[in-house]
């Protein structure tokens, strides 16, 4: 069922198999509580590229042949999913855990994975289909949940589905976001940051085109209901997209596999990996193209007059903070998901096990009480943009001290109070800054908890820590 012999295993390498994920992505969040979990506590909207490489991993581990793991993969997922409950705007109940939901998460991705074959013209036999379909059954019991919640044939499977998109699916606000927010606005990945005009001119081409896209894919009864339109030649246009990708898989294979792309999202302007070489490179030509791209380009004009004195800088320094690194959802506010967002992240990076994931989703949550606390100023219960810029120079309290302190500790993987090279590596997936470095190369314990007070609190803006929590 998993390893490299497996059905998922070829379709992970495959080109076609970025649309069928996305097109997944988008039946998961028409799924009311799918839906408002996303809205609620998803870091997609500011960080799409570091859930993606997230996913991807995440995936990797638990359709690879190491059954330990597997476990492991799996159980850090339950714990995950643990933290996603709460209710909707309309005062609906949503909770990740549910096993019903969870089983609709699988069925999109077999689902969709079913329907890129059959649009690239390579649809799948029945052979193929039922063992592809015993796969993901496979991979929902390994995360613990009974496998009947999922039906055990193929043709249930496909009353089952047609019975959730007819009754169960709607045009939520997640799956709006998705396909007329994010695809047009989707911030640039680390390996093209710096580079906003040719980010931007080539995001304004493609991202209408993998929302029409996505939307011709989707089944038509749904399409019907939540009312998405019917843009014309966007049948022919998805078509063609799918049988570009099929022709795609004819590239040399290590184009095509996927820990290729998740070592790209991983890729900085600064960093030391095997790619950075390369990476230098492209970037030198990008930016030429994007100077060109400039020259050509209409100066928008300035709104207003320009304020040059020192508080309108911090102010805008803070905000930019804000929106760049607190704002972890997207949603304008600070609050307790966004610093959830912050803890998950990290607990992935390091793949912390559950006593050390506690200690530093508890770390987190102290320091939002006392944040809440002292930004707080009307009762609202979270925290704008304009409540923090105020208040922006006195926020290293006792809390994020102990948030520094715990994710030292746990970065400090053999416990000699000191940041190795690797250990570093794995935190901020690159290698050290000169600036960071003791006598000895290594980083301290007081230098890492100076250093990550004065980036948490916005003192200085630029930093090594810079990437840890706004890479896109």
């Amino acid at each position: 069922m998993f390893g490299p012999g497996s059905q998922f295993h070829r379709f992970f390498n495959d080109p076609r198999w970025a649309l069928a994920v996305v097109r997944a992505t988008v039946l998961e969040a028409a799924h009311p509580q799918i839906g408002a979990a996303l809205v609620d506590n998803s870091s997609f909207v500011v960080h799409p590229w570091r859930r993606l490489r997230n996913t991807l991993v995440s995936l990797q581990r638990m359709f690879g042949a190491d059954e330990d793991v597997r476990r492991r993969e799996a159980a850090r997922l339950n714990r995950l999913h643990t933290r996603f409950s709460g209710t909707d705007a309309k005062n609906r109940p949503y909770d990740a855990m549910d096993p019903e939901v969870r089983a609709w998460v699988v069925a999109t991705l077999f689902e969709s994975s079913v329907t890129m074959c059959r649009l690239s013209g390579q649809p799948l036999d029945q052979t193929a289909m039922e063992r592809l379909y015993a796969e993901f059954r496979a991979f929902l019991a390994a995360l613990g949940d009974q496998a009947g919640h999922l039906p055990p044939t193929v043709p249930e499977f496909w009353q089952y589905y047609d019975r959730m998109v007819a009754e169960e699916l709607q045009n939520t606000e997640a799956l709006r976001i998705i396909l007329y927010r994010l695809f047009e606005h989707l911030p640039a990945p680390p390996l093209f940051a710096g580079l906003p005009t040719l980010w931007a001119t080539g995001r304004a081409l493609a991202g209408p085109v993998i929302g029409t896209i996505t939307v011709a894919s989707l089944p038509e009864v749904f399409r019907r209901r939540a009312g998405l339109p019917e843009v014309p030649g966007a049948q022919t246009l998805m078509q063609s997209a799918y049988l570009a990708a099929r022709m795609a898989r004819a590239l040399p294979d290590n184009w095509l596999q996927t820990e290729n792309v998740i070592s790209l999202l991983s890729l900085s302007p600064d960093g030391d990996g095997p790619w950075a070489e390369t990476l230098t490179t492209l970037r030198a030509r990008t930016k030429q193209a994007g100077a060109l791209i400039r020259l050509i380009t209409p100066v928008p004009a300035q709104q207003g007059p320009a304020d040059h004195s020192g508080a309108s800088e911090n102010r805008r320094g803070a905000r930019a903070f804000f929106t760049e690194v607190l704002d972890q959802t997207g949603d304008g506010y600070l609050d307790w998901p966004d610093l959830a967002a912050m803890a998950r992240e990290l607990c992935s990076r390091l793949d912390l096990d559950e006593p050390q994931e506690t200690r530093l989703y508890d770390a987190f949550a102290a320091w939002w009480r006392e944040l809440q606390a002292a930004l707080d100023s009307d009762g609202d219960g979270r925290v704008s943009a304009e409540e923090y810029a105020a208040a922006a120079p006195s926020l290293a309290g006792p809390a994020l001290i102990r948030v520094a302190e715990v994710l030292f500790e746990a970065t400090d993987a053999n416990g000699d109070q000191f940041i190795d090279a690797e250990e570093y590596r794995t935190l901020f997936r690159r290698g050290f800054g000169r600036s960071v470095l003791d006598a000895e190369g290594r980083h301290s314990r007081s230098a890492f908890v100076r250093d990550f007070l004065s980036f948490m609190s916005g003192r200085e803006r630029s930093t090594p820590y810079d990437p840890l929590l706004s890479d896109a």
